[in-house]
């Protein structure tokens, strides 16, 4: 098969971007990554963003976009993805408390429905990130599986985060597999960088590929060993070690 993109989550140079996007972007670009996932613009606007990108060689596997932001304007939200030249939009995450019952969780999914099915008719694709607390059991079952089932797959894909489904109790892997090609976007993340902390990688991997639906692999380090910049760089050529990038 050919080889899954590697992107970079901008929210793992938070403190870079919100000073320098451009150079931020840049720096990205020489380490090889091929591609960010946008999370807000730092200190530009939309229109400057794509600019820094596109001067940097670099595409956007997909932007997080939170759910005020998606209830207000979802017009503005397409605008700015096509102007990215992503046909991906991300919710983030929902806010836990919420995610008190099987029916509260189910009635997320529907509004999560609702959403993806307007971003369709602008041509794109809608996406939930999870975080651990997703997996928590509700009435008997996680109350992320109350939620996905509360939505159609062609209105909601899934962007499993493996290092929190794996905190949440449950294997990347076995998760990857149950959800099939609902998953085109997933977020390698380790405990800091990736390659050192308790993910088995040769098992997401290897479910990965056993379906060949992902489209792109983004990579987030949220918590760092070095400065974040080197933490990126070194997730990065661990994954060509791995010779996944």
């Amino acid at each position: 098969m050919n080889k899954i993109p590697v992107s970079l989550q901008l929210w793992s140079l938070r403190d870079l971007v919100k000073n320098d996007f451009t150079a931020t972007v840049a720096e990205i670009a020489k380490i090889g990554y091929a591609g960010v996932e946008t999370a807000g613009y730092g200190n530009l606007d939309a229109v400057g963003a794509a600019k820094a990108l596109a001067n940097a060689g670099l595409k956007v596997s997909g932007q997080h976009v939170g759910i005020a932001a998606l209830r207000a304007d979802l017009s503005k939200v397409a605008h700015e993805a096509h102007l990215l030249g992503t046909r991906n939009v991300i919710c983030p995450s929902y806010q836990r408390e919420l995610f008190r019952s099987g029916p509260a969780c189910a009635q997320i999914g529907e509004e999560l429905d609702e959403i993806g099915a307007k971003l369709r008719g602008f041509g794109l694709q809608f996406h939930y990130h999870n975080h651990a607390f997703e997996f928590a059991a509700v009435d008997g079952r996680p109350g992320f599986d109350w939620l996905l089932d509360a939505a159609s797959p062609r209105n909601l894909l899934c962007q499993a985060d493996v290092f929190w489904v794996h905190t949440g109790g449950k294997n990347p892997a076995d998760f990857i597999r149950e959800q099939g090609r609902r998953i085109k976007l997933l977020h390698l993340k380790d405990d800091k960088e990736i390659g050192g902390g308790p993910l088995n990688f040769a098992e997401v991997f290897a479910a990965v590929e056993s379906i060949g639906a992902v489209e792109w692999y983004v990579v987030e380090v949220e918590n760092y060993n070095f400065e974040p910049l080197e933490s990126v760089r070194r997730s990065f050529e661990q994954l060509k070690t791995w010779g996944k990038a």
